[in-house]
């Protein structure tokens, strides 16, 4: 199942969740803790969701990436689901919360005791070819920030690699992104796509500085190639055994939170690649 098809899944999933008076916000002040985007195992999800989360707390994670979850699986089970398998949710991905999503947007941050919502970013959206496009982009994203303020949460954006690929007036968007909005608003850099952009990663996070709050941290032979257009990325490795220099990509995040493993797509089983990617970190200081 592609990214596509997964986020299809989701139409009937937004549940009946109660919105508190008042959201607890979670705790999210030590430095770069151990996730994963559950985006990696929404097969095994979609058949066992708390087979699956339980395999994950035994890998050693505590906490994990939400993303959006199959029409038969609402936010309550889901956040149920999540503490029962001792987890905690270190981030969300969620739509931007324009007309009927704000109230999934509040939704989501309550259910699931987190106040850091970020914008997935999927798909491509072709007002990035210009500057007036990325403007009004910039502009919807500083509206999205102000709304989730009002609400005492955090509002991030996730990059793909047309975001370091497109370039308008001779600049990459990327740097339209890091200068024109709002300074309240985080990153989440995906270093796998930074470096299918061409781009090394390590770079692009020191350049982010303390906005790169989160990293999606993953390993394969990232380079570019048509079939991401499709979305059909090349299979992706265990972190540690891809062309990524993750190391590198460690040691340059001093401001990063979280550390979220991701896999697009993988050959084999993905939990054996989830242990894998699990023992490397472990080996460089990620818990």
């Amino acid at each position: 199942m592609n990214r596509k098809q997964f986020l299809q899944l989701t139409g009937g999933a937004l549940g009946a969740a109660a919105i508190p008076q008042s959201l607890q916000a979670f705790d999210a002040t030590a430095k770069g803790k151990l996730s994963i985007q559950l985006y990696t195992i929404r097969d095994a999800i979609k058949a066992d969701l708390e087979g699956s989360l339980n395999k994950l707390a035994s890998l050693g994670f505590k906490y994990v990436e939400t993303a959006f979850w199959p029409e038969n699986i609402t936010l309550k089970r889901a956040a149920d689901a999540i503490k029962a398998a001792g987890l905690k949710v270190s981030s969300c991905h969620v739509e931007l919360p324009f007309d009927t999503n704000q109230k999934v947007f509040v939704e989501t941050a309550a259910a699931f005791e987190c106040n850091r919502l970020i914008w997935h970013g999927w798909p491509e959206d072709k007002r990035y070819s210009s500057l007036a496009g990325t403007r009004e982009l910039i502009s919807m994203y500083n509206k999205s920030a102000v709304f989730a303020k009002g609400l005492g949460l955090e509002f991030g954006l996730h990059n793909h690699w047309w975001e370091f690929r497109n370039k308008v007036e001779g600049k990459p968007v990327f740097e339209y992104l890091l200068k024109e909005t709002d300074p309240s608003i985080f990153f989440e850099i995906d270093t796998y796509w930074v470096k299918v952009a061409g781009y090394t990663p390590s770079d692009i996070i020191t350049k982010f500085g303390k906005r790169a709050r989160y990293l999606h941290v993953k390993d394969g032979p990232a380079e570019w190639n048509e079939k991401l257009v499709s979305d059909n990325p090349d299979p992706m490795t265990a972190v540690g055994k891809g062309t990524q220099n993750i190391p590198g990509i460690i040691n340059a995040a001093k401001h990063a939170d979280y550390f979220v493993v991701e896999m697009d797509k993988v050959e084999g089983d993905v939990f054996e690649k989830i242990k894998e990617s699990v023992e490397y970190l472990k080996k460089l200081g990620v818990r």
